[in-house]
């Protein structure tokens, strides 16, 4: 692990603060204070809220998942979507009765909602009682910026966008042992014209394979024996290291570490979607034989305008080759449904591609302007009532076609990693395409692979252990 003198430094002073911290907070809240995390939108911010759970804990902090008894609460936001933003100003504003009670409690906001210049003059203006908040850039900072609060400094915003690396070696406080989060690399270079992500993650940054494997490894070591790679778009990983590396390769070095567990990664932007990639899929027994590809819309035309950089015959081929090299692969995507200027014909485009590919399943939603991006400012005359009977149509479009995948399982064996107690003496876990299955099954199997046999598919896949 190679680290400038600039990062050194940065890491050195993360960790001075939280013995800092450690030293000056049990007599301020009369011994160990507790921390509440609450984290809103993507397994990015869940890895993100891990390694920020990590340095709270270095700092003395107790986790707790119980705002009311907490010392200090964050909110780590997200802002792809308006429905996202309301519950957080929401959220926040319940914090404005604890803080009177509570004068020495620390509320904080942090993620790319507050990276946003405007929600950061909103909080600054209209939530007094939020003390510390700080962009997608500057969580190494946070000791420093409790501990800068409870020494007397005042409210502390800070959203500057002049770091722009990666800090290895801090420390990470995991929400499991058995299921893991593993970024890979952080923001996106792609500028889809109605996503705010590389406005508010930054352009994208890979990091070092060596770091990325020993990572893997420790969690290996630990129990984990599911691993999910994550970035904006994994298939671009590596663009800009110095080293010969692709994601392709990175998943080869990952499923050459020794051990019995499961690697999947999200999220593929199809335009980076590799032949290469599509065979170390294919030849890695430890890959997940799935494919989360975003396709957005099959109308070309508004493909075009959401500058996705390919058409829906691209796309098809993709799935085709996909199919004709990864036995039993199966796919999941996202939807935009009344992206501004769609019409109901180029709706149905999207439609069309739904029906021949067979999505396992489907993430949809109401397009949603995120101010700063181009589409907010393009006209959109379509009614939100018509979007929405358009998105129910759609909706029992793929409802259908995922109940006949399902029912195509019935009668056949999967390797099944048992991840869940759902009830006394009920079990679940997914397949090696991705595919969850109920079975019965005592709790001591968790974290082990099991053969199961789906037996039938009612709402869900009901399976026994074979």
């Amino acid at each position: 692990m190679l680290i400038c003198n600039n990062e050194a430094g940065m890491i050195a002073s993360a960790l001075d603060y939280t013995e800092k911290l450690r030293e000056i907070t049990p007599a301020i809240y009369g011994g160990r204070p507790k921390a509440c995390v609450n984290t809103y939108g993507c397994q990015q911010n869940v890895s993100d809220s891990e390694r920020i759970k990590g340095l709270l804990a270095a700092s003395g902090y107790d986790i707790t998942d119980n705002s009311d008894e907490a010392d200090f609460v964050l909110f780590n936001t997200c802002a792809v979507r308006g429905h996202a933003e309301d519950r957080v100003f929401g959220n926040i504003g319940c914090m404005k009765q604890q803080k009177k009670q509570r004068p020495n409690m620390i509320v904080a906001v942090c993620g790319c909602m507050a990276q946003q210049q405007s929600v950061c003059d909103r909080v600054k203006k209209s939530y007094p009682y939020v003390d510390i908040l700080f962009g997608t850039r500057h969580s190494h900072k946070l000791p420093e910026f409790i501990y800068k609060r409870l020494t007397g400094s005042g409210r502390i915003f800070d959203i500057s966008e002049d770091f722009s690396g990666i800090l290895e070696g801090l420390p990470v406080r995991r929400d499991g042992n058995l299921k893991g989060w593993l970024p890979i690399m952080y923001g996106c270079d792609n500028f889809c014209t109605y996503c705010i992500v590389p406005y508010v993650r930054g352009r994208e940054r890979s990091r070092c394979s060596d770091d990325v494997v020993r990572e893997a490894e420790e969690m290996i070591a630990s129990g984990f024996k599911d691993i999910m790679l994550l970035g904006q778009n994994v298939n671009s990983y590596g663009k800009g290291l110095d080293e010969d590396i692709n994601f392709a390769k990175l998943l080869r070095r990952i499923n050459a570490i020794p051990g019995d567990f499961r690697i999947r990664f999200m999220t593929s932007h199809p335009k980076d979607c590799t032949v290469e990639l599509l065979d170390a899929i294919a030849d890695c027994e430890k890959v997940e034989r799935h494919l989360h590809l975003p396709f957005q819309s099959g109308s070309d035309r508004i493909l075009k305008v959401m500058n996705r950089r390919y058409d829906s015959e691209a796309y098809l081929n993709l799935i085709r080759e996909a199919r004709k090299r990864i036995p039993g692969v199966t796919f999941t995507s996202d939807i935009i449904v009344g992206f501004p200027g769609e019409t109901y014909e180029d709706f149905l485009e999207t439609v069309r591609v739904v029906k021949e590919v067979g999505f396992q399943s489907l993430f949809t939603f109401i397009y949603s302007p995120r101010n700063g991006t181009p589409a907010a400012a393009m006209p959109d005359p379509i009614s939100r009532e018509e979007k929405g009977r358009w998105f129910s149509e759609l909706l029992l479009t793929q409802e259908e076609i995922s109940k006949a995948n399902y029912k195509a399982c019935e009668g056949k064996t999967y390797r099944v990693l048992c991840d869940e107690i759902t009830g006394e003496g009920r079990l679940s876990g997914k397949t090696s395409c991705s595919l969850e299955i109920n079975f019965d099954g005592d709790a001591s199997l968790l974290g082990s692979f099991v053969e199961v046999r789906v037996d039938r598919f009612t709402n869900v896949l009901e399976g026994t252990i074979i």
